[in-house]
């Protein structure tokens, strides 16, 4: 048994009477939908037409949500249905950046994630979803796809029916018959800013040049939709940041202990742990103040789903917060044979704490830009580039030794050539889908192109390059290029983060 549903576009007249009836059975609050109407208009006048799309949950085979969902709040029932758990859901947004379809959301009453689950409780008594009894035109079809008597079945056995996004992989068990391409497929039609009943959707990209580029050979625009709030806050951009500072901040010592044999001064251990330790209790600060319902953020500890790679990445960091204590207690308390003996473990461990992200983003299918193969190398440049600004930033007073020192300058500028590197392999070269495409648009043309252009790449890559190459090694010179290395590396990590975010996946 697989319960599925099926829109007949050539029955819907827009009439938003499935919206009404799920916001009337579900109680469902104002500003959020879990089914709404979605209007294109496309042609020139006089010869144009509005096309209908009724949108919602596709109750997923492989839904991404269930998968990235740290603490199972998101499950898929045997029956096919995909549903949801208030009282587990901890408001970490992730199942919204994991959806390929825009259609999951944050209830503003209840701060947990919510979203079409088949009208389960009436399905359960052997109704229909209140969507299909009162729509006039009897335009939604749904029950059980596996069953050949059932009308759905049937249905999908005389059309020809599409899907949303089959290139995710999710086998989506929302189907349409006779969709058009303007309304199905996201970026298909222009967003120019005003609707019909003057409703304007803020997340919209429709200032991007590329969005112009339509494969559509009419024009077509939106002329209705919902908005849809971005996931994540400013909260995350930094903990990526953060988060790459304290798990890379031992990678240029111990890389400088095996290649050059040095050792690192106590005093210098000493803060270096301690500064580990700082940044990711402000990682784990600036993750639990992102989530909505910040008062269950243990239950990703203790009621953990094991394939998601929040839940996983919880654990890294922990280990890694462990280990980074021990090695800073030891080198405070002089224990030099045991902070060398933890150095290495604990650099390795930073590097899992940070190479996990990667996966995570993985997990998020809704963000096509996310998905970038590169990921993971770039994110240890990062932990390379981190650690040798924070040793630049060290002043001599505090014991640097010059080799070290020079290992710091060497670290940060192969950081910054790496990363550079990475950025060009990850914008210069075509996307693999057309929403990766508009997102790096966002970034390199769009709204964000001052912040990237000017904070990323000359502040945080040609600057401090400059100032390496040029400054001849001189301590300020070699501090200051730490600095803005640091800080062009945040505005990156800005750029990417509400860039992956900032294409609509409806």
């Amino acid at each position: 048994m697989r319960y599925g549903f099926a829109i007949d576009n050539r029955r819907c007249i827009g009439c938003h009477a499935c919206s009404v009836a799920c916001k009337a059975e579900n109680r469902v609050p104002l500003g959020v939908f879990r089914t709404w109407v979605k209007y294109v208009e496309k042609g020139r006048f006089p010869n144009t037409r509005r096309h209908f799309q009724v949108t919602r949950c596709n109750h997923c085979e492989n839904p991404p949500c269930v998968a990235i969902c740290p603490v199972t709040a998101m499950y898929r029932r045997e029956d096919g249905i995909v549903d949801f758990d208030s009282s587990r859901c901890i408001g970490c947004k992730a199942c919204l950046q994991a959806c390929p379809y825009d259609a999951i959301y944050v209830d503003p009453e209840r701060g947990t994630a919510a979203k079409c689950h088949f009208c389960a409780h009436r399905t359960d008594a052997g109704m229909e979803p209140s969507c299909v009894v009162a729509c006039p035109e009897h335009a939604i079809v749904a029950g059980d796809i596996d069953d050949p008597a059932s009308e759905i079945s049937r249905l999908l056995a005389r059309e020809s029916v599409r899907v949303r996004r089959p290139e995710q992989e999710t086998e989506p068990k929302l189907f349409y018959v006779e969709a058009e391409d303007a309304a199905i497929v996201p970026g298909q039609a222009r967003n120019v800013g005003t609707y019909l009943w003057a409703t304007v959707n803020a997340q919209a990209d429709r200032a991007l040049p590329a969005v112009d580029r339509l494969a559509s050979p009419m024009p077509a625009i939106v002329a209705y939709d919902v908005e849809h709030a971005r996931p994540w806050d400013w909260q995350v951009p930094v903990y990526f940041w953060t988060k790459s500072i304290s798990a890379g901040i031992l990678t240029v010592p111990a890389l400088a202990s095996i290649a050059l044999g040095l050792a690192i001064a106590p005093p210098i251990a000493t803060l270096l742990g301690f500064m580990g330790l700082l940044f990711m209790g402000l990682t784990v600060a600036l993750l639990v103040s992102d989530l909505s319902r910040r008062e269950r953020f243990l239950r990703v500890l203790t009621m953990p789903q094991p394939r998601s790679w929040l839940a996983r990445g919880a654990f890294l960091l922990v280990a890694y917060s462990a280990l980074c204590g021990g090695f800073f207690l030891a080198s405070w308390a002089g224990a030099a044979g045991l902070a060398s003996a933890l150095l290495w473990p604990t650099m390795l461990a930073g590097l899992l704490a940070a190479v996990y992200t990667a996966f995570l983003c993985g997990q998020c299918e809704g963000c096509d830009l996310w998905q970038t193969p590169l990921l993971p190398l770039h994110l240890v440049a990062r932990c390379v580039l981190t650690s040798g600004a924070i040793l630049a930033l060290l002043p001599g007073s505090l014991g640097v030794a010059p080799e070290l020192r020079r290992a710091a300058v060497l670290g940060l500028f192969l950081g910054l050539v790496l990363h550079a590197l990475i950025v060009l392999g990850e914008f210069a070269v075509p996307h693999a889908t057309d929403s990766a495409r508009r997102a790096a648009d966002l970034i390199t043309r769009g709204p964000l192109r001052a912040i990237f252009w000017v904070g990323a790449i000359g502040v945080g890559v040609l600057l401090p390059a400059a100032l390496l190459i040029f400054g001849q090694g001189a301590p300020l010179l070699v501090g200051l290029a730490g600095a803005v290395a640091l800080a062009g590396l945040l505005a990156f990590e800005w750029c990417f983060v509400m860039a992956g975010q900032g294409v609509a996946n409806s």
